[in-house]
């Protein structure tokens, strides 16, 4: 098993392969003080806090304060000023998935609740982003996050938006550039997308008839529709092991922090 010390010494390893190839560099001032913590080392760290499922930056600081030439105070603005870069290497990762996407793939959402249902009135951080809305679960208060992953659970396009919005509504901006089967629940039937959707011999939408409908599926329709349990463990992954869903930030930049990191560390770890 390795030790924590060789998890973060890897991940760093994988950030620098990255910062090298995106040229992070550019974002270091030329002149005046150096940082007090490496690019690479803010974003490895980051990452370690959401692979070891850690809860607060608090706890990341007291394992490594020995290591670091910096306050805590200093330790977390860097965290939260160099999340962007984080983004654009998950936007890389996504692009190289794309390129080589498998030729079955699903679209899905996942409920992410900002605070306790019981608390979402008095929620203050995330008021204007969050919304009510419904799932599988029952109503939640908070944000959504849609993805479209492929059959080796590669994320290949991904969005947020409040509670509220129809799933239906982010399916053409997240399948641009998506070939091939695309799988959803009954939940995206609506003749009008799929025709748009569809591309003749480049790619179809495969949707399961609700119950109430007339239509019925292909045994080879059936037998895709099946995968779908790959989709629901790339949300139950990042929710158990990679800690997606958060209630601890007090600011919009903290509830950004989680996300990405989660979803970036889900990706490379």
């Amino acid at each position: 098993m390795k030790t924590q010390i060789k998890i973060y010494e890897d991940l760093k390893t994988v950030v620098k392969f990255f910062s090298k190839q995106l040229k992070f560099d550019k974002f270091l001032n030329k002149t005046g003080r150096k940082l007090a913590v490496a690019i690479d080392e803010i974003i490895a760290l980051s990452l370690f806090k959401q692979t070891q499922n850690i809860a607060t930056k608090k706890s990341i600081y007291q394992m490594f304060k020995n290591n670091l030439n910096c306050s805590y105070k200093t330790l977390v603005v860097n965290m939260s000023r160099w999340t962007m870069l984080a983004a654009v290497i998950i936007a890389l990762l996504m692009k190289i998935n794309r390129n080589n996407q498998h030729l079955a793939k699903h679209i899905d959402f996942t409920d992410i609740p900002v605070c306790l249902f019981k608390n979402a009135n008095a929620h203050k951080t995330m008021k204007g982003l969050a919304k009510f809305g419904r799932s599988s679960k029952g109503t939640f208060f908070g944000l959504k996050l849609h993805i479209v992953a492929d059959l080796k659970r590669k994320l290949l396009s991904l969005k947020f938006t409040a509670g509220n919005i129809d799933d239906r509504e982010v399916v053409i901006e997240l399948t641009e550039e998506i070939v091939g089967y695309l799988i959803a629940d009954a939940g995206y039937i609506k003749e009008k997308l799929q025709k748009e959707y569809y591309q003749e011999g480049r790619r179809i939408m495969i949707a399961k008839p609700r119950s109430n409908m007339k239509k019925i599926m292909t045994e080879f329709e059936q037998k895709l529709y099946d995968t779908r349990i790959l989709i629901e463990l790339n949300f139950r992954n990042l929710k158990m092991f990679y800690g997606l869903v958060a209630s601890l930030p007090r600011s919009i930049d903290g509830y950004l922090f989680n996300y990405i990191y989660s979803l970036l560390a889900y990706q490379i770890a």
